[in-house]
Formats: C-alpha cells, structure tokens, sequence
C-alpha cells in the first residue's frame, strides 16, 4: 500500500532543495523560493502532488507554530518602549493603507465585506520572512529605519489577530453583526482571562517543574501540548486556532523559560511554515498569470507605490527626516506572508474565490520577490529625493523644538566633538567626553530620544547628519573630532564625504561593523574606521596573549601593528608571544607579573643592590618600564623611581611577598 502523504512530502522538499539553491544564487528570499515549489508541485504546475488536502493540514500546524512564536518573541516591555513609533507609527499605516485599499475596492465594484478584506490583505507587510532578515544582514537592524521598520511591523504582527477574527464576521455581514461583536468580544475577554491567570499562576510553575527534570523531551513535549492545547480550545470557542497559538506564545512568553521553548520549537515551526507556503504556491494558477499579466504587473505596481507613500507619510508623522521615511516606506511595500494566512481564512469564509484569489495571490508573489531589489535601491531613491527642491523642514523631520539646541550655544561651539547617533556607543562615548569636560554635540534621529535626553541636560540636537545644514548647525566648521557612530551604512559613508568637504581639517572617526567597508569610508574622508568584526578579532587574540602573560606593552605591539597591517598579521604568527607562551608551558610554575611602584614605597630612590630581591625572594628583575621607556636587564646601581612598573620573575609564592610586603605598592 502506498503511502501517498510520505511521498508527497518527499517530493516537496526535494524540490524545494533545487529550487532553494536557484533562489541563493539569484538573491531571492527562501519564502519566495518554497512559493515557486509549489507553483511548480502543484495541480497547476507539473501535478507531482496528489494528497493536496493532507499537505494543508500539515500547512496549517505550520501556522499554528509560526503565530506561537511570534507570542513567545513579542515582548510587553519591548512594546511600551517603541509605544510611540508602534502605535502611532503602525496604526497609521495599517489604517490609511485598509482605508485607501478599501475605497479603491468599492470603487471598482467590490462588495462590502470583499472590500474589507482586500484591505486588510493589503495592509499587511512581510516581517521574519524577508524584511527583518535583510535588515539583519545589512547590519541595518539598529539603524533609524530599521527599527522604525520594526516598529510598524510589530504592529501588524498584533493587527493580524483581530483581522483573523474579524474574518468570519465578514462572510455574515447580512446577519445580526451587532450580536455577533458582542459574542465574539465576550469570548475574547473570556480567553484573555485564560491568559493571563495562566501567565501569573499555571504555566509558570508548570514549566518549572518541568524544567527540573532536565529532559528536553519532556519539555518540548509539554511545550507543544500547551501550544495545541489553547488553540483548540479558542477554536472550540469559535475563534481560530491561529489566535490561541499566538495567546499560548504569550503566556510562555511571561516566564522565564520563553526563549528555551522558541530555541526547541523553531527549526518545527520552520519546516512545517515552508510546507504552508508551498501550500499556498500549489493554490496559484499559472494559467492566469500569463493570460492576465499586464492586470497583475498594473495592480503590484499600484500596491508597491500606495504602500510606500502611506509608510512613508506615516514615519514623516512620527517626525523622522525625509530619508528615513522613504527607506521605511519602500521597506515596507510588499503584501507580507501573513496575508497569505489570511487569505487561505477569506478563502475558507469564501470571501476570495476564483479570478479574486488568483489575483491577489500573484501580486502578493511579484511584490514580496522583487522586495530585496527595492530595498537594495532604497538609500538612493532616498538620496535622489533629497536633492529634489523640498522645504528644508520637510527633508530634516517634522520634530518639535525642544529637540534643537538653542543658537546661542551653536555659536559658542569651538574645538568640540560632534557625536553622530546615541545608541550604546554614542551614550559611552559622550560620558566620557562629559567625564573628561570635552565640549561635545550630540545628533539624533529618534525624536524621542532627543527629547528624553534633552531634559536630563545632554547637548542632543535632532536632525539628519546627511544635510550640509545639521552640521553646520552642530558646528562642524569649529569642531575638531567627529565620531560616526550609527548603524547605518550608506548614510556613514555620506556623512563622511559631506563632513569632509566642509571641514577639511577635522579628524573623523567611524564605525562600521564589516572589514569590508573601511576602504571605502577612507578614501571618502575618514581618518580612523573602527570595524567591529574586526576589533572583536583583535579583543579576543589580546585577551588570549594575556592569559599566556604575554607583556602588556607587547601585546599593544602586536595590537597596533595588527590594526596598521590588517589581516595580514593574523595570518603569520608573531615570535616575542609565541616564545613567551612556549616559556609559559614549560615552566608552569614560574610567573611573569608587571607591580607598579607606589609613590609612597619605602623602595623607591633605592638601588637594585640595596633591595636584594634574588638573594631575599628569589625573584628577578626582567625589566623596568619607566613612562615610555623599558629598562631591560638593569644593573645593581639601577634606582626604582615611583611609579615605575617593575616585570619580575618568580614563583607565585615568591612573588607575593614582594609586591605585598616589601614594596608597598600596587599590583596591576
């Protein structure tokens, strides 16, 4: 008997594998790859499956853990702090695209409840699937318009949850709809209950108890129980089963076993989402595709270019510069994977049926696969549009001015340090300027930011250090250090190129966090490009010699001429550590170790000869490093000075006694 199901399965991922490598190559996102094995699988392609009806049911286990996850990573605190920019931000973009989605529907003939539902297929974006995945290897994740980006898409993430409920209303829209809100939030309230007595008293000590039994199966069993187990009872109580499995992520969620269940439960949610995308491929029809191109080409164009104007005005709203919101806007512009959740509902409640559903379905196809094109051509759009005759206000944000420093004080600025981004850097960076009284500006592109930091007395002013005129109001033609400090890299190297030319003499410091990109951000004016990947590299070798009591002077040696040769040093071993290393290995008892001279020592102003350290410790005297200079072998009439820093040889033991007892001083 043959197990039609298995098979199946077998010939998806299969050529999934093919077709997933193609999409590597091409540069395509893996979503848009598992769409294209279904299209090809399905009855509409070459027909290779047979068990359709099995392969949505494991489809819909994929959606089942893929909204499970997103309750597990959705975090309450991480909601209050971006409140602003996700609530404000995402509502008006998900409201003024269901709007404008809405009257475009009607207008066209649509009945009311399709309309409805055009529109809230349309205000939904991709998040996990391509835009966060592109952000994150951009290293643009923590950049203003990545997590602007974020922001918003938090926001549908939530959003998506009373569409799906709302659906079925949709398709009864002649019954009593008043009665059937009132019922459906009573049940919403009765599940929300559920939750959260679930959140602050079962599921915590649930898992604990669990957890003590250090069986990862047992655990992930247990997970996956909870995970089914509440969103089949919220589909008992007639809601979806999506619904319960996003409110079961919550309620992990809360405690502190949250991201142990993602870490067991994503490479599941993975291979169960890939199987509802190549579900949702399987449904397209390419018949329709080649017979109505020019419809689909002129519907994908309009939904990419209405998407973009309305996240676009949306982020301007929020105050942000003209650049970020454009970036935002064509980051956003694509119908997201969570539109094929609904539509695979509204086809369900038959609210997308025949030419509809294939319509919609190959224009959220066509704008999800040419997504990583815009997004790859969005800082020069942005670019493009500032050079367009703009109002000045409208280019550097529509932020209020308590977030601009007063001209008085600009006009003070003189031998100053401009710091660009607040971040973790930016904060440390301008500590230390405050701790060592060196006057400094800050400039930030998050409104709220500047403000919050405004009334705790930091010089912050907002704007966006890409315009002539942000830096000259910082006073970039009096400043003498510049430090770039934010995440993103296309406006870095502009930012560089701009300071440059108007101030020729100042000395500009940026960061990046590939190797790769500070070729570039020298030859376009910066003095010093600190790259992360790389410090990080030259951190861990210099904690390692130091374990091995390699010098501290030597390991700044090899340091500084690591940092002048590049990866070229790393690639050949250095001799001083390597032989100090193999001294280390074959003498394990012995010891190297730097003591600082103490001012108030009784040694200090006494000779070599006089201390006796060899013939009264047993320790000798490699060296003395006194200010820049190091004093090897010294001789008898050598005389310690304070604050010398003397490198002895010993025992432990040995040298114990000598840095507590006899010279009174402090060990570094």
């Amino acid at each position: 008997m043959e197990v039609v199901l298995f098979k199946d399965v077998l010939v998806i991922f299969s050529l999934a594998i093919g077709v997933l490598l193609i999409c590597q190559r091409v540069k395509l996102p893996t979503v848009v790859g598992f769409l294209f094995t279904g299209i090809l699988a399905g009855p509409y392609g070459f027909g290779l499956i047979s068990a359709i009806h099995e392969v949505e049911i494991l489809a819909e286990i994929g959606v089942v853990l893929l909204l499970f996850t997103i309750g597990v990573e959705f975090s309450l605190k991480e909601f209050i702090r971006m409140k602003r920019s996700v609530v404000l931000g995402g509502s008006l973009q998900v409201i003024l695209t269901f709007l404008v989605s809405f009257a475009i529907s009607t207008r066209l003939g649509r009945p009311f409840n399709e309309a409805v539902f055009i529109g809230f297929f349309i205000s939904l974006s991709s998040t996990t699937a391509i835009v966060l995945k592109i952000l994150q290897e951009k290293a643009e994740f923590n950049s203003p318009h990545g997590r602007m980006a974020l922001a918003v898409l938090i926001f549908q993430d939530i959003a998506v949850v009373p569409m799906i409920l709302f659906t079925p209303l949709l398709a009864g829209v002649g019954a009593d709809l008043g009665k059937s809100l009132a019922l459906l939030a009573l049940k919403g309230v009765g599940v929300f209950a559920l939750v959260a007595a679930g959140a602050k008293w079962i599921v915590p000590g649930l898992l604990y108890q669990i957890a003590r039994s250090r069986s990862r199966e047992l655990f992930l069993l247990s997970v996956l129980v909870m995970c089914f187990g509440i969103a089949w009872l919220t589909y008992l109580a007639g809601l979806s089963l999506a619904l319960g499995a996003f409110l079961a992520g919550l309620i992990i969620s809360e405690s502190e076993y949250g991201y142990h269940a993602l870490g067991n439960i994503v490479p599941f949610r993975d291979v169960f989402t890939s199987l509802f995308f190549v579900s949702i491929g399987m449904l397209l029809d390419l018949g329709f595709l080649m017979k109505h191109p020019d419809q689909v080409a002129l519907i994908s164009a309009a939904v990419i270019i209405f998407k973009t104007l309305i996240a676009t005005t949306a982020v301007l709203f929020l105050g942000f510069p003209l650049r970020t919101a454009i970036i935002v806007g064509l980051t956003l512009c694509q119908v997201g994977e969570f539109s094929f959740i609904l539509a695979r509902v509204g086809v369900d409640y038959g609210l997308l049926v025949g030419d509809t559903f294939q319509l919609f379905l190959a224009v959220a196809v066509i704008t999800m696969g040419v997504t990583p094109f815009i997004m790859a051509l969005a800082p020069r759009v942005a670019n493009a549009a500032l050079r367009l005759p703009l109002p000045a206000k409208l280019k550097g944000g529509l932020s209020k001015k308590s977030g601009s420093m007063n001209a008085h004080h600009v006009q003070e600025l003189a031998d100053h340090l401009i710091i660009l981004g607040y971040g973790l850097n930016g904060k440390n960076l301008a500590a230390a300027a405050k701790t060592a009284k060196i006057l400094h500006v800050i400039i930030e592109m998050n409104p709220e930011t500047v403000r919050n930091e405004k009334k705790a007395g930091e010089p912050i002013m907002y704007g966006d250090a890409t315009h002539e005129a942000v830096l000259d109001h910082a006073g970039i033609e009096a400043a003498r250090v510049m430090v770039v400090a934010i995440s993103d890299p296309t406006a870095t190297r502009k930012i560089t190129a701009v300071a440059r030319r108007l101030n020729p003499n100042i000395h500009i410091i940026a960061r990046t966090r590939f190797l790769a990109e500070t070729t570039a951000l020298h030859k376009l004016g910066a003095n010093e490009v600190i790259a992360e990947e790389y410090e990080t590299s030259v951190e861990i070798f210099a904690r390692v010699l130091a374990k091995y009591l390699v010098p501290r002077e030597e390991i700044d040696q090899f340091t500084a001429e690591t940092r002048k040769s590049g990866y070229q040093m790393l690639r050949r071993p250095a001799q001083a550590p390597a032989s100090l290393a193999d001294f280390k290995f074959n003498f394990p008892d012995m010891e190297i170790s730097s003591i600082r001279v103490h001012e108030k020592a009784s040694v200090v102003g006494r000779s070599l000869a006089e201390l006796q350290l060899r013939t009264k410790y047993g320790v000798t005297l490699l060296a003395i490093r006194r200010g820049p200079q190091i004093l090897a072998n010294p001789d008898g009439q050598t005389q310690i000075l304070a604050d010398d820093i003397l490198i002895l040889l010993g025992s432990p033991s040995d040298l114990v006694p000598v840095a507590g007892s006899c010279l009174e001083c402090e060990t570094e």
